[in-house]
């Protein structure tokens, strides 16, 4: 559950870091790559990696500013049924579909 998080204000917030550090001289433009943003992120004080599904329930097929950056290779779960419903049975049709996938992490085959 997703409460009171804005994947746009914390991809914004990594980037105003980020420029503020080039600016003071801290870190050089050329140098900045994925890895930096990742770890100006709010969730970068995880210990969970990037996650791997996320279940969407209610039918509605967007994410809604969740997990923006994070979510650029999860695999996405839209099951037709509301958060109240969702269990066990649910849960584990999401896992069986999941485990059919070929993840591909952005690659074509």
């Amino acid at each position: 559950m997703a409460i009171d998080y804005s994947g746009r204000f914390d991809i914004l917030q990594a980037c105003k870091s980020l420029a503020e550090k080039t600016k003071n001289g801290l870190i050089q433009v050329e140098d900045l790559d994925e890895r930096m943003i990742d770890k100006e992120l709010m969730t970068s004080c995880s210990e969970y990696p990037n996650p791997d599904l996320l279940i969407r329930t209610s039918g509605e097929q967007r994410i809604s500013n969740f997990f923006l950056w994070q979510s650029a290779y999860t695999e996405l779960y839209f099951p037709n049924v509301l958060w109240p419903d969702f269990g066990e049975a649910e849960y584990l049709k999401a896992l069986t579909w999941y485990e059919q996938r070929q993840r591909r992490f952005g690659l074509r085959v």
